[in-house]
C-alpha cells in the first residue's frame, strides 16, 4: 500500500478545507496553478540552500503546500460541481512540471551527481506516464507500485527537514542526496510493476 492508496481517508481533512477555499472564492484552477507556483518556490530554495541552509526550511514548507494544494484541488472541484476533464487535463501536466522543478532544484543545488538526478526524473516521469496511460486504455488511473507521487513527496519532505537538522555526508552524499537515490531506484521498480500490472490486465 502506498500513500496514494489512502486518498479516500484523507477526505475527513481535505473536504473541509475545500469547504474553507470555495468560501474564499478560489477556484480548483488555481489551486492547482498555486501549487505550481509553490513547487517553483521549493526549487528556488533548495537551489540556494547550499549557501543559506535555513533555506531548506522554506523549500520544505513550500513542499508542503504543494502537496496539499494538489489534493486540494480536485476535492474543491467535487464541491464546487467543477470537476472536469479539462481540470482534470490541466491536473496532471502541473503535477509533471511540479515534479520536475522540485527534483531539478535538488540537483541544480549540489545534493546528488547530477547523473543519478537524471536517472530519478527519468523514472518519475515513467511512472507517473505509465500509471495515466492505463487511463487513456479505459482501466482506471493505477497509482500502484513501490512508490506513488505521495510517498515521494512525503519522503523528499522529512529529508529535507533532515538535511537541514543535519548538514553532514553520509557516505559521500548528504541525506537528501541519500534520497534522490533512493527515488531513482524506487521509481524505476515502480514503473516496472505498474508496466507489468497493467499489461496483464490487457490480456
Amino acid at each position: 500500500m502506498t500513500l496514494d492508496d489512502l486518498r479516500g481517508r484523507a477526505r475527513v481533512i481535505i473536504d473541509p478545507l475545500a469547504v474553507l477555499l470555495e468560501g474564499l472564492g478560489i477556484t480548483p484552477n488555481q489551486l492547482t496553478m498555486l501549487s505550481l507556483v509553490f513547487s517553483a518556490l521549493a526549487a528556488l530554495f533548495y537551489y540556494i540552500s547550499p549557501s543559506r541552509e535555513v533555506m531548506l526550511y522554506c523549500a520544505a514548507m513550500m513542499l508542503l503546500l504543494c502537496a496539499v494544494s494538489d489534493v486540494a484541488d480536485g476535492a474543491l472541484a467535487r464541491q464546487t460541481g467543477r470537476a472536469d476533464a479539462r481540470g482534470d487535463f490541466l491536473d496532471h501536466v502541473i503535477d509533471r512540471y511540479a515534479d520536475m522543478l522540485i527534483l531539478i532544484g535538488i540537483i541544480f543545488a549540489g545534493y546528488v551527481p547530477y547523473q543519478i538526478g537524471i536517472l530519478a526524473v527519468v523514472g518519475v516521469m515513467l511512472t507517473s506516464y505509465i500509471g495515466t496511460e492505463a487511463q487513456a486504455l479505459r482501466l482506471g488511473r493505477y497509482y500502484g507500485g513501490m512508490m506513488g507521487r505521495a510517498d515521494r513527496l512525503t519522503t523528499i519532505f522529512l529529508a529535507t527537514l533532515a538535511n537541514a537538522l543535519y548538514h553532514g555526508e553520509i557516505e559521500g552524499l548528504p541525506i537528501l542526496g541519500w534520497v534522490i537515490v533512493m527515488t531513482m531506484l524506487s521509481s524505476h521498480i515502480t514503473a516496472l510493476q505498474r508496466f507489468n500490472h497493467i499489461w496483464k490486465s490487457l490480456k
